[in-house]
């Protein structure tokens, strides 16, 4: 039920760097990193039934078997098919397909791409069309996806709606871009690098807040801007304090905060009780709510269609030899996102 990818690109993800630092608690090591990456199946398993050899493929850190009681449910895309091993960094059958020399090396999350060659479940792998470039809708394979769906999926924003979006790296754009494709009126994009301020205004934000330039007073800012708060606050920092300020920042009685941010080993959010008392709704979004293996191809056609910016959030591409720099880029704030091509 396997088949082996070859990966043609990925992306760095900050996501992968939780994990190289040691602040994911599930971590195992040794380990082939990557989780957002595109590629051509090389080769299949006697038990695998939609794919064929040659086919253009998006390794999913979130499975979609479709049997389990979450993929059944009709209610989340969380699928529970692999889950145990794979969060064990193994396949299903409890074995691991990389080694070096004699020493068995871990998978992560299902995928490992910063490999020439990885082996994925089929139920972790989208088929996609063959003419998209991979170079560009391997993003799609976490950050892309996961902002542009948590705004229209699990944010729920809808036309006329404001929207404020914390943390403009590629999930924040994508985020904004999902908020304007769902017809919000007024997007506001939020971050301490002024040099995000360009590019989110290209993608559809029509305000910018830099929380360095007021003294750190962002929910005040934003609580001005939109007499009374968002209707919708996208979280896509992993850091707490952002977290609590964007669920403050949502307006009473409807205000819907989502969480996409991945947060450092052992850190937990505090909030009052009262601030969801009244009305507010905190939630989070896995994978923008996205069904793998059924739903990430619309992502593809509309790349292909022009409905939604892939290329404007590549801000370098560089070999695998030089991933090290990409991930020096990525902790610096200077790069947006970092493809790595082999």
């Amino acid at each position: 039920m396997e088949a082996l990818v070859e990966i043609m690109a990925t992306g760095v993800c900050h996501t992968d760097a939780v994990m190289l630092e040691g602040q994911n608690p599930k971590a195992s090591f040794p380990a082939v990193l990557g989780h957002e990456g595109a590629g051509i199946v090389r080769a299949i398993g006697a038990e695998v039934r939609e794919l064929d050899v040659g086919d253009h493929v998006i390794p999913l850190y979130g499975s979609e078997c479709r049997t389990c009681p979450n993929c059944t449910s009709g209610r989340t895309n969380l699928c529970w098919g692999i889950r145990e091993t794979r969060e064990k960094g193994l396949m299903p059958d409890g074995g691991r397909r990389f080694s070096v020399g004699d020493e068995a090396i871990y998978h992560f999350m299902g995928t490992s791409t910063f490999s020439n060659f990885t082996v994925v479940p089929e139920i972790a792998l989208a088929k996609i069309r063959a003419d998209a470039p991979l170079d560009k809708v391997c993003l799609l394979g976490c950050g892309v996806t996961t902002g542009i769906g948590a705004a229209i999926n699990d944010g729920g924003v809808r036309p006329g709606d404001t929207v404020a979006v914390f943390g403009l790296g590629a999930v924040g754009l994508s985020a904004i871009q999902g908020a304007r494709i769902a017809g919000a009126a007024k997007i506001i994009g939020v971050d301490i690098n002024n040099q995000k301020k360009a590019i989110a205004k290209t993608l559809g934000a029509t305000d910018f807040v830099n929380p360095t330039k007021i003294d750190g007073r962002t929910v005040e800012c934003i609580l001005d801007m939109t007499s009374g708060g968002v209707d919708i606050a996208l979280e896509c920092t992993g850091n707490i304090d952002v977290m609590r300020q964007s669920l403050e920042c949502c307006h009473v009685g409807w205000g819907t905060c989502v969480l996409m941010g991945v947060e450092g080993r052992d850190q937990e959010l505090s909030l009052p009780p009262v601030l969801v008392r009244y009305g507010r709704t905190l939630k989070g979004s896995y994978f923008g709510g996205v069904r793998g293996r059924s739903g990430l191809p619309k992502y593809v056609d509309w790349y292909m269609d022009g409905k939604i910016e892939i290329d404007a959030l590549i801000s370098h591409v560089m070999p695998i030899e030089e991933i090290n720099t990409a991930f020096d880029l990525m902790r610096s704030g200077e790069s947006i996102r970092t493809v790595i091509t082999f």
